[in-house]
């Protein structure tokens, strides 16, 4: 049966797509009627439209907004004016338009009839209107507002001047005084042509105006060029002024009279211009307030009244209350009105269509599948539905309605798309049209629907199209298919995939999917090559000649290998499995090299252990050469599947990114919106590289040390860490050494535990780590065979590295015990450590702190030997007079470096002594053996320190011996007693001039002896008789020479006290002269140096001199001086000269010399005459000597 008889209606018969505002022939309205559907969506809106505007006719409202949403070719226009109809109660035909509606059981519901004929009987005036072809674009600001544009509507409704709002006011005015038509008249008379006609040109007929006024005796001449020339800026225009002028029109026609203006595309003409939608907003409140329900605003949009208030914000929320009445459209609608008015079958294609069905349902259904990630998608549900929607598939009714709209917002190129071709029910109809001819069976592919809409399609998305159809390399097939995946190239509810595009180029129910997938899977490798489409990981992406430019841009990018691999490094070590080091167990972390072919990423790396990615463009490897290389390179080799297709994902990935980079600012708006889409399209690649990646590591063959390994794990990231314990496991076969997990804490511990505590760390074979520890040992004396220095740093590398493992605190606690176990010796700075000298703190701080790692060094530690250990002991005892039971080297150092301190403090609080006084006895003795004790107590390191204890044992021995007396000298009272008798020498050495006492000498002499003897120590116990008796004799002396001395003094003081008690001030100088004498008397009194006494006679003599020069340089400081002369003054009379002054008598210097001084210290010898003579002759030279002018000499 052919499709073009399987029709209840004429497939071909004329159809008016789009219901367009402004059509009104009654042609076409008797079709919109006629064949109009009325589903049971249409049914609920017209019921809730009617319900609700049937209170503005019985009573007032002022919700008497309505807002029409729907998609593009959903039917909102034609429901529009459908209603407009309705509400002027139209007759077209001989027919009023409700009969269209009951007639022809459109609508059975008598309650809705009832309130549709109400409707329709009132007296009403109807506005339909496109705005956006009403409305003008004003220069400098855009669209004009809503109001202007009802004012206009408003004004052609009453029979004004729509474009010139000025001069529809001038006529309002005319009107309403009831001279409108008399002035319509006039002017024709005077132009010769109606009123209407002309005033459009009002610029250039306003002559003709200014005198028709006149003649009307309206206006004067000057009033009415006056107003001719400025009544349009004049002019204003405010809502409120709409709104009173609705309002009184309504009124002025009577109490239920009623204005609808129903406006088209309200929402494409607001878009985001906010001022529009707040003036569309006040306009509805304002009328509603106003009018009270008499005047209605219905509009269409593609948003619903929700979802725009939503996006533009809070200023909105009153036009909600306003467009209370909200009927949306839905896609469900446009099937059924399609199914009812177009594909409506007669009876005998609808048996037939059944039975097709029945016969090949099961192939149907497996010939129209989509991906599981396709949107919901309508198959057949049944044969019924089969023979409703033939010769198309109900997922296209849904997926049409996308593709408009898609369409409209990036391929139109107009903004309305507002040709009838663009209505689904003509795309529906066309396309039908195309396969009218043909047998049943056939389908409509979804290629079809282009051809009603190409002429509609922007330039830059057509000529793609013209031009494949013109290109001899591709045929028919590649074409259609070119125009569905340009179709669906916006469509985000369905992924351009072979499977989808085999669906969508279904054309028979016969055909055979297989076939029909590797047509597509041919077209598209054809069109690909054309540069016509792209491939984005399994999507195909329809491409303009923009973006085929761009593309080809990328594509001549050049991508590196290097780049390639090291973005597969960057996906799988930072993105799939992140981690840097194997944890195994909770402590130890193994880190390992990190490899995709052969380039290490981010640098080279010297791990012990590797990860190794071998991806197809690493080379072809057999099976034995990767288990060799697992094996030679301590790696985990992952061999991924010889499928390319990432590594190619990556290549395009990384062109893009260089053609975004080098294209980053300066593009034009397509070509900029093509690099947004470029940007989305490489995020992802960079998502679907990674799946593809883990998909490859999911099948990937892994070696481990030599062999094939078998991964349980089923995540990438999994696999390889179970490869890498697998790898860890064998090449750090010796971690087990490690039984326990030791922290700092730990190793602080081991320098706690006494000897007792210590025990269980020996030999046995309970030791925990005992192997651990016998494997430093062992390392640390290969070291020493090999003349090589151990550093805690080298252990720790070594014991880090396989065939160990050991976190650097395993190392530490092994070092740590073993030096306390006395099997290793720790050397820092050239400073040998001991238990002994270094506190605990310190020494777990050099074990453990990186700044020591390179400078603590380790060394097998040698033992004393027994002959060593008993010359310490027997030093400790006779020296120190300690005894130690243990043979504990340590313990043996320990105490004896302590005793050996404790005695060079010792020996230094003596040596204090002997700069105190240095003749006490045996300093160099006590000097020696200190200093030899000394440089023992400076050695750490065990094996010297016995070496040398060893070696000066006999020294040390001897010291102790003979110390032993000094130290009993200074501890008990031989030192007080050896003082006395130094102190004795002393007072004796001062004076031995004038000591001549035989048994004072001899006394002297005895203890000379004794003081100076290098050891004294046996005959100090003389000393004590000795120095009483020296003290007897020594104060004799003392007390006969100050008898000698005391008058002599005496006579001095007399003399000084005989010269001040001549003078009137002695009083003054008395008491400092007293006080001066009294010294010398009490010097003389207690002096225990005979030399001292003695030389008070001299001391006295000075003192006498030195008084009586500070008595006359006092005298002569106070001599008065001799008063000015005085002139007697004689009144009338000449003056008399003054008597002169008196001569200032010259003083005499007194000069007191010491007659002892004169005479001189040494002694002279008198024999003869002339030696008296030489004597005077002396004498007098030395007074002449004193002599000076004006100075008298006094002898004392």
């Amino acid at each position: 049966m052919q499709i073009k008889n399987m029709f209840e209606k004429q497939i071909d018969r004329d159809i008016k797509g789009v219901i367009k505002v402004g059509q009104s022939d009654e042609e076409n309205v008797y079709q919109e009627l006629d064949e109009y559907v009325v589903t049971k969506e249409l049914l609920k809106h017209f019921r809730d439209f009617f319900n609700n505007y049937e209170k503005g006719v019985d009573g007032y409202t002022d919700k008497m907004g309505v807002w029409i949403s729907g998609f593009f070719g959903s039917g909102k226009s034609h429901f529009l004016k459908i209603l407009s109809y309705l509400l002027k109660n139209s007759t077209v035909e001989g027919k009023r338009a409700i009969e269209y509606f009951t007639d022809g059981k459109k609508i059975e519901d008598p309650m809705l009839i009832a309130e549709m004929t109400k409707a329709g009987t009132i007296e009403s005036d109807v506005m339909l209107f496109n705005i956006d072809s009403k409305g003008s674009a004003k220069v400098g600001s855009g669209k004009e507002a809503i109001v202007e544009v009802f004012m206009k509507v408003f004004n052609e409704m009453q029979g004004y001047c729509g474009s010139i709002p000025y001069l529809a006011e001038f006529e309002r005015q005319l009107d309403n005084e009831g001279r409108f038509v008399e002035f319509k008249e006039r002017f024709e008379a005077n132009a010769g042509a109606p009123w209407e006609k002309k005033r459009q040109a009002f610029a250039v007929i306003q002559d003709k105006v200014v005198k028709t006024l006149v003649e009307m005796d309206f206006m004067s001449e000057e009033a009415a060029r006056n107003w001719c020339k400025n009544a349009k800026g004049n002019y204003d225009l405010s809502i409120e002024k709409f709104v009173s002028l609705v309002q009184e029109y309504c009124a002025k026609k009577g109490p239920n009279h009623h204005v609808v203006f129903l406006v088209d595309e309200i929402g494409q003409y607001i878009a985001d211009d906010t001022q529009l939608m707040l003036n569309l907003q006040t306009i509805v409140e304002d009328l509603g307030t106003a009018c009270k329900g008499k005047a209605w605003v219905i509009v269409t949009s593609q948003e619903d009244i929700d979802s725009i208030t939503k996006t533009k914000g809070n200023d909105f929320s009153k036009i909600q209350g306003r467009f209370d009445t909200r009927l949306s459209l839905s896609a469900s609608n446009v099937d059924e009105v399609i199914r009812k008015r177009v594909l409506a079958k007669n009876e005998t294609a609808t048996q037939t269509l059944r039975l097709l069905y029945e016969q090949k349902e099961s192939i149907i259904k497996n010939l129209i599948t989509f991906t599981a990630d396709t949107a919901d998608k309508k198959l057949y549900a049944d044969k019924a539905d089969f023979a409703d929607c033939y010769p198309f598939i109900p997922y296209q009714f849904n997926l049409l309605g996308q593709v408009l709209t898609a369409v409209r917002t990036h391929g139109a190129s107009g903004k309305h798309l507002s040709d009838q071709s663009r209505s689904m029910l003509a795309l529906f109809q066309k396309s039908a049209i195309r396969v009218m001819d043909k047998e049943d069976g056939v389908l409509v592919p979804f290629s079809f629907f282009y051809d009603p809409l190409h002429k509609f399609i922007d330039h830059q998305h057509s000529q793609v199209i013209s031009d494949a159809e013109n290109n001899s390399k591709l045929d028919e097939f590649d074409v259609e298919l070119l125009k569905v995946l340009f179709m669906i190239k916006y469509v985000k509810e369905i992924k351009a995939n072979v499977d989808n595009l085999t669906t969508l180029m279904i054309s028979n129910i016969d055909d055979d999917r297989i076939e029909i997938r590797k047509k597509v899977e041919e077209s598209l490798k054809k069109l690909i090559k054309e540069t016509l489409v792209q491939k984005n990981g399994e999507i195909y992406i329809f491409l303009t000649n923009e973006e085929q430019e761009i593309n080809n841009a990328i594509n001549s990018e050049s991508v590196e290998m290097g780049e390639i691999i090291g973005e597969v490094s960057t996906v799988i070590f930072e993105e799939i499995y992140t981690e840097k080091k194997y944890r195994y167990s909770s402590r130890y972390l193994f880190p390992f090299n990190q490899k995709v072919d052969d380039r290490f990423f981010k640098g080279n790396q010297s791990n012990g252990i590797g990860v190794t990615i071998i991806t197809p463009y690493g080379g072809d490897y057999l099976d034995s050469s990767l288990r060799l290389l697992s094996a030679s390179e301590k790696s985990v080799i992952v061999k991924l599947p010889n499928d390319s297709t990432f590594l190619e994902e990556i290549r395009e990935s990384i062109k893009i990114y260089k053609y975004l980079n080098k294209n980053a600012s300066g593009a034009r708006g397509s070509f900029e919106s093509i690099r947004r889409a470029k940007e989305d399209e490489r995020i992802e690649k960079k998502d679907r590289i990674k799946i593809y990646i883990e998909e490859a590591i999911k099948n990937a063959d892994i070696y481990v040390n030599g062999d094939k390994a078998t991964i349980s794990a089923k995540e990438p990231a999994s696999r390889i860490n179970e490869a890498l314990g697998k790898l860890v496991a064998m090449q750090y076969n010796k971690l087990t050494y490690m039984e326990t997990a030791p922290e700092i804490s730990d190793i602080s511990a081991i320098f706690k535990h006494n000897d007792g505590q210590m025990s269980f760390l020996g030999t046995s074979d309970t030791t925990p780590n005992k192997l651990a520890l016998e494997e430093v040992v062992q390392v640390i004396g290969l070291n020493n065979a090999r003349h090589v220095k151990t550093s805690l740093k080298s252990l720790q590398d070594k014991f880090g590295a396989a065939p160990y493992g050991f976190d650097p605190k395993d190392v530490q606690w092994l070092v740590a015990m073993l030096f306390k176990l006395g099997r290793v010796s720790l050397t820092l700075n050239s400073q040998i450590l001991s238990l002994l000298s270094t506190n605990q703190d310190e020494l777990v701080r050099y074990i453990t702190k990186r700044e020591y790692v390179e400078k603590l060094l380790i060394d097998i530690r040698e033992r004393a030997t027994d002959g060593q250990i008993r010359s310490a002991k027997e030093v400790m005892k006779d020296y120190f007079g300690f005894t130690v039971s243990s043979d504990d080297d340590d313990k043996i150092m320990s105490s004896f470096k302590n005793r050996a301190k404790d005695k060079v403090e010792v020996y230094d609080d003596i040596l204090v002594e002997y700069r105190i006084n240095p003749k006490y006895p045996c300093k160099r003795l006590m000097e020696e053996a200190r200093k030899r004790l000394a440089e023992i107590l400076d050695i750490n390191e065990p094996t010297e320190f016995f070496k040398t204890v060893d070696k000066k044992r006999d020294d040390l021995l001897d010291d102790a011996e003979d110390t032993a007396p000094v130290f009993d000298f200074f501890k008990g009272d031989q030192k007080k007693i050896f003082e006395e008798a130094v102190k004795n020498l002393a007072y004796f050495g001062n004076s031995k001039t004038y000591v001549s006492d035989q048994e004072l000498l001899k006394v002297v002499e005895e203890i000379e002896t004794i003081v100076k003897d290098s050891k004294p120590f046996g005959k100090i116990q003389r000393l004590p008789e000795l120095n009483k008796r020296f003290e007897e004799l020594h104060m004799g002396l003392l007390e006969k020479e100050a008898a000698i001395m005391d008058p002599l003094v005496h006579d001095d003081f007399l003399k000084v006290k005989e010269v001040l008690d001549t003078k009137p001030f002695a009083e003054v100088l008395r008491p400092r002269i007293n006080q001066r004498f009294d010294e010398i008397w009490e010097k003389l009194r207690t002096s225990s140096d005979i030399a001292a006494i003695k030389n008070i006679k001299l001391e006295s003599d000075t003192l006498k001199i030195k008084c009586l020069d500070e008595i006359d340089e006092y005298e002569r400081a106070h001599q008065p001086e001799p008063k000015p002369p005085v002139a007697p003054v004689v009144l009338g009379k000449e003056p008399i000269n003054p008597t002169p002054a008196p001569t200032k008598v010259k003083t005499k210097r007194r000069k007191n010399v010491s007659i002892s001084n004169v005479a001189g210290a040494r002694t002279y010898s008198i024999e003869t005459e002339q030696d008296i003579d030489k004597f005077l002759a002396e004498m007098k030279q030395k007074l002449m000597n004193e002599l000076e002018e004006d100075t008298i000499i006094t002898l004392s």
